[in-house]
């Protein structure tokens, strides 16, 4: 609740931004240098990615701040030693002025802005591969004389884990490399989605989706703004009434089932709170885990389960 009145004055309602965060000569121009420039790498219809350079521990963790179409603040926590965001959940052809602060123990925190327009709404994405499989494989296949310059090759699209609402994909790349990847599918009201992410991931977690629902993904790769491979496959969400089975079966395990669990999880803490998002932090003391489940309620009561990869310590529930 604190962060309300920060909130409702995002710098993007002034005309004068670059005055607006006052500091002494001697902290804003060294606070500033470590930021870094804010960049925008790419954009979709729906989505914002964004980039930044800075020295390494500069800041304990960022906040992206910006406005929705509604014209509501939206904060989004990033973790420190991040180079880079994607903003999900934007609407097409519209623009959006990003705020970056740093955050660093007893720091000023010093902003830097960047401005993005999303992209129109392509003609392209209403008809997803998945609704015509029968020439989806002719179109993408180039001719036999550009064939030996496209080196970058996707391996199959696998489902790792579902929730009720949501799906984690995974994927390899056996030969060559991407600078990025897309991940199309449409939503259950129909609409269609473009998700961006990074050339150097392996897997993403697509959140958002209902109970016990079919979706077809569509995983491109691309080089520069160009498609080069792309791999599909279809996932069916779980049943909130089997989730909640095996939650209770998980809790009612026998004591002599517990010697036989070496891995050991430290404790859960809160990283950083915005209005609209909880960001947290874990250690893992012994052993180590496959994967993990975040698993909460939603402000309806309605139950949400978030999959982690297994290599990770920290995730920002939005």
């Amino acid at each position: 609740a604190a962060e309300e009145p920060e909130e409702q004055s995002l710098p993007s309602e002034e005309p004068h931004e670059k005055s607006q965060p006052e500091a002494p000569a001697s902290e804003a121009l060294p606070a500033r240098a470590e930021l870094g420039e804010l960049r925008v790498s790419s954009v979709t219809p729906s989505s914002v990615q964004l980039h930044w350079t800075g020295p390494e521990g500069s800041f304990d963790s960022f906040t992206l701040q910006y406005r929705d179409a509604q014209g509501q603040p939206q904060a989004l926590p990033i973790d420190g030693g991040s180079r880079w965001v994607t903003v999900p959940g934007l609407s097409p052809s519209h623009r959006y002025r990003f705020h970056r602060h740093g955050l660093g123990g007893r720091k000023k925190t010093v902003l830097v802005a960047t401005e993005a327009v999303t992209a129109a709404a392509e003609p392209e994405e209403p008809p997803l591969p998945s609704e015509e499989p029968q020439h989806k494989k002719p179109q993408t296949e180039p001719p036999a004389s550009e064939a030996p310059l496209m080196r970058a090759v996707l391996g199959e699209l696998r489902v790792s884990s579902v929730t009720p609402s949501s799906v984690q994909l995974h994927w390899t790349v056996p030969e060559g490399s991407f600078d990025s990847f897309t991940l199309q599918y449409r939503d259950a009201q129909g609409q269609p989605q473009a998700l961006p992410i990074d050339g150097g991931s392996r897997w993403v977690t697509v959140p958002g989706l209902s109970p016990s629902r079919r979706y077809r993904f569509h995983l491109y790769g691309l080089s520069g703004r160009k498609k080069i491979d792309h791999v599909s496959t279809e996932a069916v969400t779980g049943d909130e009434e089997e989730e909640q089975k095996h939650e209770k079966l998980q809790t009612e395990m026998p004591p002599s089932a517990v010697p036989m669990v070496q891995a050991v999880l430290g404790e859960l803490r809160v990283s950083s709170v915005t209005p609209s998002s909880v960001q947290l932090h874990w250690t893992v003391p012994k052993g180590s885990f496959d994967s993990f489940t975040l698993q909460y309620r939603d402000a309806q009561g309605q139950p949400q389960a978030l999959p982690i990869d297994g290599g990770s310590s920290s995730v920002t529930v939005p």
